[in-house]
């Protein structure tokens, strides 16, 4: 028998393209609300450069944008970061407002570790302002410029905490929403019953239940989540 639903047993997601990240779509509660509210407090940050730490999928871009849109913040991509950048950035007459994403990508690189270094001084220098991302606290970056890694430790750092009950459910259906998929309340709760507690386990999950539904041209039901989650589980033998 194929898999059907009734209309009236279906959650209906809006339809995106793709991932939204403004204030509206960012998902608030006990694990970010604290991350959350250091945003709002800009422009009255008690240093002025903040890390802004926690696990893939947790939301660090998405505050990183909320934090820009607020303040007006310009995104600086890892690649550019070289000590040459403060002639760019120094000629400017408004003190540099800077969000870097996934700034411990810079360890390993000596001239991003330098340029970093340099920005740091500059942005505290000139009254500035500057987020950064990253998976862990910059004590554990591993970072050869001792300078840099010493301002970074002195730095704030707000963490993102892992996901309870209620932001697993709506991470969940915003992953589905943002693939623009229909799935059933059934199946919601099965999976939530089931999948690891971790924001990542959510994003790699709906990303699989796509690409399996496409590729069977099968509507997600709960026996296609099985399904997934019986061939997640023989990978991690």
């Amino acid at each position: 028998m194929a898999d059907t639903i009734s209309a009236a047993d279906q959650i209906a997601l809006p339809l995106e393209n793709a991932p939204r990240f403004g204030r509206d779509d960012y998902m608030v509660g006990a694990s970010n609300e604290a991350a959350l509210a250091w945003c709002d407090r800009w422009p009255d940050w008690p240093a002025p450069v903040i890390v802004l730490v926690g696990p893939p999928g947790a939301g660090k871009s998405h505050l990183l944008t909320i934090w820009q849109q607020q303040s007006g913040a310009e995104n600086l991509p890892v690649e550019k970061l070289a000590p040459d950048l403060i002639a760019e950035i120094g000629g400017r007459e408004q003190p540099p407002l800077l969000a870097i994403d996934q700034a411990d990508r810079i360890v390993g690189d000596p001239v991003a570790e330098e340029g970093l270094f340099h920005l740091f001084n500059h942005v505290r220098a000139e009254g500035g302002s500057m987020l950064l991302t990253a998976a862990q606290q910059p004590a554990r970056w591993g970072l050869a410029l001792p300078d840099l890694e010493s301002r970074l430790k002195a730095s704030p750092v707000i963490t993102l905490a892992a996901p309870d009950d209620a932001m697993m459910a709506a991470l969940l259906v915003k992953q589905l929403a943002d693939r623009q998929l229909i799935v059933g309340q059934e199946v919601v709760d099965y999976l939530l019953a089931r999948v690891e507690r971790s924001y990542a386990a959510i994003r790699d999950l709906v990303a699989a239940l796509d690409q399996l539904s496409l590729a069977k041209h099968r509507r997600i039901t709960v026996p296609l989540a099985r399904e997934i989650l019986n061939e997640q589980d023989q990978s991690l033998f």
